[in-house]
């Protein structure tokens, strides 16, 4: 299959328990939560979404023809260095293009690999670090993993999510149209149930992509 990204640049990882880690990011264009339609934007189905995920016009974006080519487009945005390279599968919805070709081709580049998902696909096996970020009105495929991060507030419940085996569970406040109060919603809340832990975008607040 072709690989349609919209973006893959090297930045560091800004939310979660990974935040600070240097990475690489793979975004994939498309989303199954949006509709595709032309009168819609990214971002109708989720209104709290900021991430432009149409196209393959984006820095270092393209269409790649296979698994091999775009493992080695994504290995040359790592800069020269011993530390082994740490790659995060993004999109939009990653899952709707990720296969075991790719990330077998990824792990033979080195990678530790990463994918942060919406948790409505089945995900191919392989992946180092599992992030399922569950949006409202959509059934969970995904109920295991590492770290369940769930924007704050958007109308879900964290304690339906608490039964769920993931090791660590994080709120994440969603920056429109009022992020301090979010911020301090979330906050609230982690401190009463302290399971939650709170992950802020550590690459907005130091103005960073």
């Amino acid at each position: 299959m072709a690989y349609r990204v919209k973006e893959a640049f090297y930045s560091i990882q800004g939310e979660g328990l990974q935040a600070g880690r240097p990475a690489v990011f793979c975004r994939f264009s498309g989303c199954n939560l949006w509709s595709g339609k032309a009168a819609d934007k990214p971002g109708s189905a989720c209104p709290f979404c900021d991430t432009d995920f149409v196209g393959t016009d984006g820095k270092g974006g393209g269409v790649f023809d296979t698994a091999a080519s775009l493992a080695d487009h994504l290995i040359s945005c790592w800069p020269k260095s011993e530390e082994a390279p740490y790659l995060v599968f993004t999109g939009g919805e990653p899952s709707l293009q990720l296969d075991a070709p790719l990330l077998t081709a990824c792990k033979t580049a080195g990678f530790t690999l990463a994918v942060e998902t919406n948790g409505t696909r089945a995900l191919p096996e392989e992946l180092d670090w599992v992030t399922v970020s569950p949006k409202p009105g959509q059934s969970l495929t995904i109920i295991q993993g590492d770290e369940l991060k769930l924007l704050y507030p958007i109308g879900l419940d964290p304690a339906d999510f608490e039964n769920l085996d993931f090791r660590y569970f994080f709120l994440q406040p969603v920056d429109i149209p009022d992020g301090s109060v979010h911020i301090r919603q979330a906050l609230d809340y982690c401190l009463r149930h302290p399971r939650w832990r709170l992950s802020l975008q550590l690459h907005k607040l130091i103005g960073v992509r």
